[in-house]
């Protein structure tokens, strides 16, 4: 039966149940912009190539985690409508699913991946300077997939069950280690050794590893690794169809995303002069971006728990009342923050930065990208209602068309034939927000995106 006692004190209450389940994903998302600083306040500190090479290597494992970001959307719409429906069982074989899944997709992409990293370099177009850092930080990177879809999966595990503390504690560890190796092993500090950006690649493996041995022991500790989670093979097989349902759409989202911002990169290093300073500034202004992107994420997430659980309770209209409400107090609280966080950029582009050129770069990316926030914010946290609705397939249409339609035409023709700079590729992203945005928001508020969800009303039409 639907958990009706639990829907009826959220909607009693629904400000302080979004706000009850955002502030500690808020304050997770700031973790990981912490991690994002150090990497390249340190990086920066060693040289403009290694800065330059960390932005595109950290782009490319955004791009191999693609797999592990579709599975946890699909644990979070399965798990919180499970939860939401009342039925602990099924959730809990779920968690054990999705473990599962971690395990065989992170180990099965290492080994596909290591014979690849030389064609994926030549792909990416990276300048010859910058070409030993960066096979480098690829090589390390791809070592560190099975822990890192561990730490994805299990942190989507607990946000699905509203057990948001935990993925807090989890990058408080993280964040906390990576900092004291890329200072230790990255610059020498704290009596460590001194082996440059090869620490800054050791510090992010070793943290991200560390934080998903301790999801793991949580999950021990909380009886989710025992056998009875772990299904028979006859009810996983009838319970994979809709993970997959789910993540398909969702994974190729993100390759779709993903593969563009690859594209966008290698716009970005064939311009015909300054590459390497616009590649540089673009990994400042995306760390800086942060700021403000990383809280949206917790907007996207309290979106997708939310209305999973409501979906799940077969409460489809007060669903989309409360994506309707995160949206505004995303929308508000965020936008406001922007404003504060204008008007101190220039001092922080040069604590990342002390060569000008690149921090021009970096102002020059963040003034347009920071003008499109309230667009970019309407269409992360929409993506995250249809992410907990299971209703992926709008997010990869809608998204994917964004970029490859306009976005990644649309910089070639500003950056390379009319402006002859980098700032027509930023500009190019402006208007694909302010598009792909509008969108979303006609879809969610006209379609009838809750029938992707897979508990049926009594009616006999999905929810």
């Amino acid at each position: 039966m639907p958990n009706n006692d639990l829907t009826a004190q959220m909607s009693h209450s629904p400000t302080r149940t979004i706000w009850k389940l955002a502030w500690p994903q808020l304050i997770m998302t700031m973790f990981h912009v912490l991690i994002g600083m150090t990497d390249v306040w340190v990086a920066g500190y060693i040289s403009r190539e290694v800065q330059a090479s960390l932005g595109i290597i950290t782009q490319s494992l955004f791009f191999l985690l693609v797999v592990a970001m579709a599975v946890a959307n699909g644990a979070v719409a399965a798990i919180s409508q499970s939860i939401g429906a009342g039925l602990e069982k099924r959730a809990m074989r779920y968690v054990g699913l999705c473990l599962i899944l971690a395990c065989l997709l992170g180990a099965v992409f290492l080994v596909v991946g290591l014979p690849l990293k030389d064609l994926l370099l030549a792909a990416l177009q990276v300048p010859e300077a910058m070409r030993p850092v960066t096979h480098y930080f690829l090589t390390v990177f791809l070592l560190l997939l099975p822990p890192y879809y561990m730490l994805l999966i299990t942190n989507a595990i607990f946000r699905a069950r509203k057990q948001v503390f935990y993925p807090l504690y989890c990058m408080i560890i993280v964040t906390s280690l990576n900092t004291v190796l890329d200072l230790g092993l990255g610059l020498g500090w704290f009596g460590l050794p001194n082996i440059g950006y090869k620490g800054l690649a050791w510090a992010t493996f070793g943290s991200v590893t560390c934080g998903a041995i301790f999801n793991l022991a949580l999950l021990a500790k909380q009886g989710q690794l025992n056998p009875a989670c772990f299904a028979p093979w006859r009810w996983m097989k009838r319970a994979t169809p809709y993970l997959v349902k789910v993540a398909w759409p969702s994974g190729l989202m993100q390759v779709v995303w993903q593969s563009g911002y690859l594209v966008l990169y290698a716009i970005t290093a064939s311009l015909p002069g300054g590459a390497v300073n616009a590649l540089a500034g673009m990994s400042i202004g995306l760390r800086i971006e942060s700021l403000l992107f990383m809280p949206a994420m917790a907007f996207n997430m309290t979106a997708s728990i939310l209305i999973g659980h409501y979906l799940g309770a077969r409460q489809p209209l007060e669903a989309k009342r409360f994506g309707f409400r995160i949206l505004a107090l995303g929308l508000v609280s965020i936008s406001l923050f922007a404003l504060v966080v204008w008007q101190f950029i220039n001092p922080w582009v040069a604590l990342l930065t002390r060569d000008s050129a690149v921090a021009a770069q970096a102002v020059s990316y963040l003034k347009w990208n920071m003008l499109a926030i309230p667009f970019t914010l309407t269409s992360m946290i929409l993506a995250g209602a249809f992410n907990g609705a299971g209703a992926t397939m709008y997010n990869m249409l809608i998204m994917g068309s964004a970029t490859w339609v306009l976005r990644l035409p649309l910089a070639y023709l500003l950056g390379h034939e009319i402006m002859d700079g980098a700032e027509g590729i930023w500009i190019a992203m402006f208007c694909s927000q302010v598009v792909q945005s509008s969108v979303l928001f006609y879809f969610f508020n006209f379609k009838n995106w809750q029938r992707f969800a897979m508990i049926k009303h009594r009616n006999g039409q999905k929810g």
